[in-house]
């Protein structure tokens, strides 16, 4: 990832300069692959039994 992708991933997730003396670059990936997943429906979710059996 060059340093303009990385800084372009900050501004999509609304992040400031601040914000970035407390986050790895990692996490920002991790924050950018999540927010990918926001619109995605999901046919099942699962319950509260689902995650006791587990």
């Amino acid at each position: 990832m060059t340093t303009p992708l990385f800084l372009l991933r900050c501004v999509q997730l609304g992040l400031s300069i601040r914000d970035l003396d407390l986050l790895t670059i990692g996490m920002v990936n991790d924050m950018f692959a999540e927010s990918r997943n926001d619109d995605c429906k999901y046919a099942t979710l699962a319950t509260q039994e689902d995650f006791d059996k587990f």
